[in-house]
C-alpha cells in the first residue's frame, strides 16, 4: 500500500490538481462527480495501488484545479479531454477510466470518442447518455429536479453556501443507504473544498453546460462502446433510479459485465467500498 501524493498536470490551458498513488505499468484513472473531488476515490486509491498507478484528479472547477469562468469550458469534450491529457500526463497511451456520476458520464464519453485511450471503462451509477434518454420516465424526471433548478443563475450557488454549506452536507450524509457513511471528518474534507473561491459556480456549470443540451434534448445516437466494460450500481440511488439504468448492455459491442449492490446508494464507492474496490481489481485483472 503507497501513501497518497499530490501533484499538478498542466492540460491545455487549464491545469488540475490530482491525487496518485502507485507505481503500476498500467494506469488507472478514477474521476469523481457532483459535488465532490478526488477524496471520492479515497479507498481505491490505496487499495489498487499495490497493483497499478493510480489517479485520482479534481476535475475541473472543484477543489484546487482550475476553474475556468466561462459555462462552455465545461461542456463534455472539454472535459474528456482533460481525462485524456492526464493519461498523457502520465507518459500512457491507454488508461482504465473510472468513473462515478459527472465522472461515469466523462468515462462512457471518453470510450466513444478516444477508445485508442482506454483499455478498461468501468461507470458507477451512471448509464451512457443514450440509455438515459431511452428510459426516461416521469419519476426520474422529477427526481432530476435540481438539474433544473441548477440552471438559474446564482440563486443555487447562494442556496448551497449558506449556514457552511449545510444543504451539501447534509445531502451527502442523508442520502446514503445505511448512516454514517460520512464522518464528521470526512464532511470538514468537503466543505474545505466546496470553500474554494469559484468552486461552487465551478462545479454547476456542469449542468449547464451539459444537461439542456444533452440529457433531455433529442435522442443521442452515440457510438456503441467498444473496450470491455463493468458498470457497478447501488440499487437505493434516489437521483439516478433503478429504471434509468437499464439496457446498457445494448451499446456495449465488447465484454460487458453489471454488479449491483442492494444496499447501497449514490455513493456507493463510499458506502460499499470493499465491494467495489474487490470488483475493480477482479475486473482490472481479467485479460
Amino acid at each position: 500500500m503507497s501513501e497518497i501524493k499530490f501533484d499538478y498536470a498542466q492540460i491545455g490551458g487549464v491545469k488540475l490538481h490530482y491525487a496518485h498513488t502507485g507505481n503500476g505499468e498500467k494506469l488507472v484513472v478514477l474521476l469523481h462527480g457532483f459535488p465532490e473531488f478526488w477524496y471520492s476515490w479515497r479507498h481505491q486509491l490505496i487499495a489498487l495501488s499495490d497493483e497499478y498507478t493510480v489517479v485520482a484528479p479534481d476535475m475541473r472547477g472543484y477543489n484546487l484545479s482550475d476553474k475556468p469562468a466561462n459555462v462552455a469550458d465545461y461542456e463534455i469534450d472539454n472535459l474528456v479531454d482533460d481525462a485524456c491529457g492526464l493519461i498523457r500526463h502520465f507518459g500512457r497511451e491507454q488508461a482504465a477510466i473510472v468513473g462515478h456520476d459527472w465522472g461515469a458520464s466523462v468515462a462512457w464519453a471518453t470510450a466513444q470518442k478516444h477508445p485508442e485511450y482506454v483499455w478498461k471503462l468501468c461507470a458507477l451509477q451512471v448509464p451512457p447518455i443514450s440509455v438515459w434518454q431511452k428510459n426516461q420516465t416521469f419519476k426520474q424526471f422529477l427526481a432530476s429536479w435540481y438539474m433544473f433548478f441548477f440552471q438559474i443563475p446564482r440563486l443555487p450557488e447562494w442556496l448551497l453556501s449558506r449556514n457552511d454549506f449545510v444543504i451539501l452536507a447534509e445531502g451527502l450524509k442523508n442520502s446514503t443507504a445505511e448512516q454514517d457513511v460520512f464522518s464528521s471528518e470526512n464532511i470538514a474534507e468537503y466543505k474545505k473544498s466546496w470553500n474554494e473561491p469559484r468552486a461552487l459556480t465551478s462545479a454547476l456549470n456542469y449542468y449547464r453546460a451539459n444537461i439542456l443540451k444533452r440529457l433531455f434534448s433529442k435522442q443521442s445516437t452515440e457510438e456503441k462502446i467498444k473496450v470491455p466494460t463493468l458498470f457497478i450500481y447501488g440499487e437505493k440511488d434516489t437521483a439516478v433510479l433503478p429504471e434509468s439504468v437499464q439496457g446498457i448492455s445494448e451499446v456495449i459491442d465488447a465484454p460487458y459485465q453489471e454488479i449491483r449492490i442492494p444496499d447501497a446508494a449514490h455513493w456507493v464507492q463510499q458506502e460499499a467500498a470493499e465491494i467495489v474496490t474487490d470488483s475493480l481489481r477482479e475486473f482490472l485483472a481479467e485479460v
